[in-house]
């Protein structure tokens, strides 16, 4: 039963579990339960830079290792992160109040990314480039750039923990690995599984510390001479302060962030499988995925018919207890969020939207809610809500549709469904999102695809060949031969 096991995570640092430099800890609230999740240990700027230092000393041999041999080892963690898989499962949702099913998804995914992170280490290739200057040869060579710190969330633990990871491991960098601070334990054991899979000392490290020294710790690792890559998923907020951290040390940075992702669903659409597809969007993981359907934005001749195929849809998908696994959705967060999608849904209903169903709340539970008749006057059309609610907006064009879509700061992911392949991606290439899918759901992700945003959801790409640009450096080389003739 939730409540009876109380976790243990500790710092990794060259491959040994250590505390804190002062023994400090901090609690994880299991936030169905109140009990103690987690105990953790809570780093400080001297950890940070403890972690920092293993991982640079770490690097010149782990640099020049070759490709078989990170293949070998990084496949070794897939194996291990699913062998491990209801370790995982048990941290996860003490820790984050996920559901079963959502964590098992992590650990699967998970593993598919160690995986193709193994498969990439063949692929950081380079190129000739002709010369203008007779008998030389230039080179564009990419190297591992050095130390990669990685801050990973908890909403999908597993995921982007490992994403944090693997492509910068992949490419011949050592990494820190900052846990975050609602899900350490669940962070920590991505740790063990990389250092029982036989990674070296130092090359992979994860550190976690208290809620209220983030900024603290977080410029100390951005800052330490060594690290030379930064990437973060997480809100725009903080990844606005990680950014600017950044560039203050010309370090650089790969954030990916908060997002708002509308779905249009034009006239022609298969009104069934928008409707399928638009609540495992917007209501997968109690909606706390970053490309979560937040925006459902209809032709008005076909409003009607979607609403209320939607809102049967919606009712089903009730919030329980994690533990138990009898209901589709678990727990929120934590209390603030809550109280931050009440107010949203409280606005909304204020000024003239229609509540379908759901609404309420039972401490930290909240079933799938679905609102009408949205408009630009209320602040869900515009702000992320992060949770199980899905803002139903009505307009009368193809042209309208896109510009709703467009009217936001964020641009993650998006959807456009029709029954016209052509029609929907003239659509498509109008979005302004980093992602888009045509007949299908918002939330997706594969590994080797390119992944990230444009506008305030971020910059950067994880995934394939995108992520190679992003962690490692390219350089120019060059070979003479013969003499060379300067000027003075």
């Amino acid at each position: 039963m939730r409540g009876e096991t109380v976790f243990s995570a500790k710092l990794m640092i060259n491959n040994e579990a250590m505390e804190a430099s002062q023994g400090a800890t901090f609690e994880r609230i299991d936030p169905l339960t109140g009990d103690v999740a987690t105990v953790a240990s809570a780093g400080s700027v001297a950890d940070m830079t403890r972690a920092a230092n293993a991982a640079a000393a770490a690097f010149p041999d782990w640099s020049q290792t070759g490709p078989g041999e990170r293949r070998r080892l990084l496949n070794a963690a897939a194996d291990l992160l699913e062998a491990r898989t209801p370790e995982l499962i048990a941290a996860m949702t003490g820790e984050t109040g996920a559901t079963t099913q959502w964590a098992a998804i992590n650990c699967g995914l998970g593993a598919e990314i160690l995986r193709e992170a193994a498969a990439m280490t063949t692929q950081i290739s380079g190129e000739l480039i002709p010369s203008g200057i007779p008998g030389s040869l230039a080179m564009a060579v990419r190297q591992p750039a050095g130390v990669c710190v990685g801050i990973a969330p908890w909403n999908a633990p597993i995921i982007l923990g490992t994403r944090a990871v693997a492509m910068p491991l992949a490419c011949g960098n050592t990494v820190v690995l900052k846990a975050s601070e609602l899900c350490p334990k669940t962070h920590g054991l991505i740790g063990d599984i990389l250092r029982d899979a036989g990674f070296p000392r130092g090359v992979v490290n994860v550190v976690s510390n208290a809620p209220g020294d983030a900024a603290v710790v977080v410029d100390a690792l951005i800052a330490h001479p060594a690290v030379r890559r930064i990437n973060f998923t997480g809100s725009t907020r903080v990844g606005r302060i990680i950014a600017e951290f950044s560039a203050r040390h010309l370090k650089h940075c790969l954030l990916e962030l908060g997002g708002k992702a509308p779905f249009i669903v034009l006239a022609d659409a298969d009104i069934d499988e928008a409707v399928s597809a638009a609540a495992f969007g917007a209501f997968m993981n109690q909606g706390q995925i970053c490309m979560s359907t937040e925006r459902i934005i209809l032709l008005d001749e076909i409003a009607d018919h979607f609403v209320g195929k939607f809102g049967m849809k919606a009712a089903t998908l009730v919030a329980g207890h994690p533990g138990e696994g009898n209901t589709p959705l678990g727990t929120l967060i934590n209390a603030e969020a809550v109280r931050r999608v009440r107010s949203l849904i409280d606005d909304a209903l204020q000024k003239g939207a229609v509540l379908v169903c759901g609404g309420e709340a039972h401490g930290t539970l909240m079933d799938a809610t679905v609102i009408d008749h949205v408009t630009p006057a209320m602040r869900i059309y515009r702000e992320e809500s992060f949770g199980p609610v899905a803002a139903i907006i009505r307009v009368g064009s193809v042209d309208e549709a896109v510009t709703v879509a467009n009217d936001n700061e964020y641009g993650l992911s998006a959807a456009v469904f029709s029954a016209d392949v052509n029609a929907a991606l003239a659509v498509a290439m109008r979005l302004e999102s980093g992602i888009c899918h045509i007949n299908e759901a918002t939330v997706s992700d594969e590994p080797q695809m390119p992944f990230g945003g444009v506008k305030s959801s971020g910059y950067g790409r994880f995934g394939g060949k995108a992520a190679i640009d992003e962690f490692t450096e390219l350089r120019w080389v060059t070979m003479a031969s013969g003499k060379r003739q300067y000027p003075i």
